[in-house]
C-alpha cells in the first residue's frame, strides 16, 4: 500500500498525544504534520512540526477551548476538520464546509461514540427511547435531581446520569446523560428500545476503558474517516456515518459490549 493519508493534528493535551501515536501505525499515513507544539510522544519520520496547513488533507483536534475558530482555520486552507468537543458550529461555519465540498466533523469523543452505536444499532428504522450516555473526568456533585441510573459496563459499572438537554432538533424519545467520573475510567453508551407490537426489545452497547484512550481512538478514528473520504461534506456528527466511523474505531483498537461480530470481546474492555 502507497501511503496516501496526509494529515495534519492539533495537540492540547494527552488525548491528542494519544491520537497522534494510534494515527502512526496506520499504514496509509503518509504524513503527520504537528499544528503548533510538537510533543516527544509523537515524534516519527512521518512527523513534522509545521506553522501553515498547505498540503494536509484534515486538521484533527483535541481542544477544547476555541476548536471553532480551529475549523474556520482550516476550511480557510481548504482542509476537512475533526474536533473531539462536542460543539455545535454555526450555520455560517457549517455552510463554508459544505460549499467547499469539505468535512466538519465535530464530537468525535465520547458523545459521538454513544451517538454512533445507537445509530449502528437501529439503522434507517425508528426507535422508541434511546438513552445516550457517557462520562466526563471531574468532581461529581451530590444531588440527585434530574438524575438517571446508566448500566455503564466494568470497570465504569452503574452510575447516576445527570439528564442533559435534547440537541436542536432532536426527538423527543433520545434522552442524553452524562455521568461525571473522578479517576481515568471512562466509559460510552447507547440502549435503544424497539417496539414490538405490544413488546419492546431494548438492545445495549457499550465501551469502558481509561478515558484518555477511548477519546484517542474516537479522535483519531474520526481523523482517519475524514481523510478518506467517508465523512458527509458539511458539518456532522458520528451518527452520521455510524457503520463506517465505528468500523475504523474497532480497526484502531475499540472494543464494544454488545455489537455483534468484529469489536466484541464479550466485555467493556479495550486493550491494544
Amino acid at each position: 500500500m502507497t501511503p496516501t493519508v496526509r494529515l495534519a493534528l492539533h495537540s492540547t493535551g494527552e488525548v491528542g498525544r494519544r491520537a497522534g501515536r494510534i494515527l502512526l501505525a496506520e499504514a496509509d499515513l503518509a504524513a503527520l504534520g504537528i499544528y503548533g507544539r510538537r510533543s516527544p510522544a509523537t515524534e516519527d519520520r512521518r512527523t513534522t512540526a509545521i506553522t501553515a496547513l498547505t498540503g494536509f488533507s484534515v486538521l484533527a483536534t483535541d481542544d477544547a477551548t476555541a476548536p471553532l475558530d480551529l475549523a474556520g482555520i482550516a476550511v480557510a486552507d481548504g482542509l476537512s476538520c475533526v474536533i473531539g468537543a462536542d460543539v455545535e458550529p454555526p450555520p455560517v461555519l457549517a455552510a463554508r464546509f459544505a460549499a467547499a465540498g469539505l468535512s466538519l466533523l465535530v464530537a468525535a469523543s465520547l458523545p459521538g461514540l454513544a451517538e454512533a452505536f445507537a445509530c449502528y444499532e437501529a439503522p434507517g428504522s425508528p426507535p422508541g427511547e434511546v438513552l445516550l450516555a457517557w462520562t466526563r473526568q471531574g468532581k461529581p456533585g451530590r444531588g440527585r435531581r434530574g438524575r438517571l441510573a446508566v448500566p455503564f459496563p466494568d470497570p465504569v459499572g452503574a452510575r447516576w446520569g445527570t439528564r442533559l438537554p435534547p440537541r436542536p432538533g432532536e426527538a423527543s424519545t433520545t434522552i442524553r446523560a452524562e455521568t461525571i467520573l473522578p479517576g481515568p475510567w471512562g466509559a460510552a453508551l447507547a440502549r435503544v428500545t424497539t417496539p414490538q407490537g405490544r413488546r419492546a426489545t431494548a438492545r445495549l452497547v457499550a465501551t469502558a476503558d481509561d478515558s484518555r484512550h477511548l477519546e484517542a481512538i474516537a479522535l483519531a478514528a474520526g481523523a482517519l474517516l475524514a481523510a478518506r473520504g467517508g465523512a458527509p461534506p458539511g458539518a456532522s456528527r458520528p451518527g452520521a456515518a455510524a457503520s463506517a466511523y465505528l468500523h475504523t474505531c474497532f480497526a484502531l483498537g475499540l472494543a464494544a459490549a454488545g455489537l455483534g461480530g468484529r469489536g466484541t470481546p464479550g466485555s467493556g474492555s479495550n486493550r491494544r
